[in-house]
């Protein structure tokens, strides 16, 4: 089977369309952060975790959006930590953009340097990613919507809700999904 030619998705969200099998990405939307020629690298928005941001770095808590939980970004390499933001600036150090405002902080580095700038930010622990064309031959299969991010996905109030409301916001049929059931043998 030919593989599509998919334009770079940095900075675009993919909304898990259901019923995605693995439970991994069930319900999942993931913020991309890479995407070339080489594979693709994002994070799950939507899994908070029961781990306090207090426990892991306390130094970062007063920055966290609520609620101040570390989330599970994805399956891959779940020791490592990736932290997103809002309110940087490009040349700042230990920032890079994702989209517009939001981006990407080391936090390894003092947060007086960053922090106090920051209007929003939640850290992910793992990622999700894929090889050189895996993503694209998922995106062939449909196994994912992909829509535009809002600067204020990554930080919402209600991760829990967030695959709903993403989907809710869409247009045409996509916009049908967000009523799709947990369980469809019970509807």
């Amino acid at each position: 089977m030919a593989v599509s030619i998919i334009p770079p998705l940095r900075g675009r969200l993919l909304v898990a369309t259901p019923p995605l099998v693995d439970p991994n990405f069930d319900r999942t939307v993931i913020l991309m952060l890479e995407h070339n020629d080489e594979g693709a690298l994002g994070i799950v928005l939507n899994r908070p975790s029961d781990a306090p941001l207090t426990a892991v770095l306390p130094e970062w808590h007063e920055y966290a959006s609520a609620p101040g939980v570390i989330f599970s970004g994805g399956p891959v390499a779940t020791e490592a930590v990736i932290a997103l933001a809002v309110g940087g600036a490009e040349g700042t150090e230990g920032w890079v953009s994702v989209l517009d405002t939001v981006g990407t902080i080391d936090v390894g580095r003092d947060p007086a340097g960053i922090g106090p700038r920051l209007s929003a930010m939640r850290v992910f622990v793992g990622y999700a990613g894929w090889g050189p064309g895996q993503l694209e031959a998922e995106l062939d299969q449909e196994a994912w919507f992909v829509v535009p991010t809002r600067a204020d996905d990554p930080f919402c109030a209600q991760p829990d809700r967030l695959w709903h409301d993403v989907l809710r916001r869409q247009r045409g049929r996509v916009a049908m999904f967000a009523n799709y059931p947990e369980d469809p043998a019970v509807n």
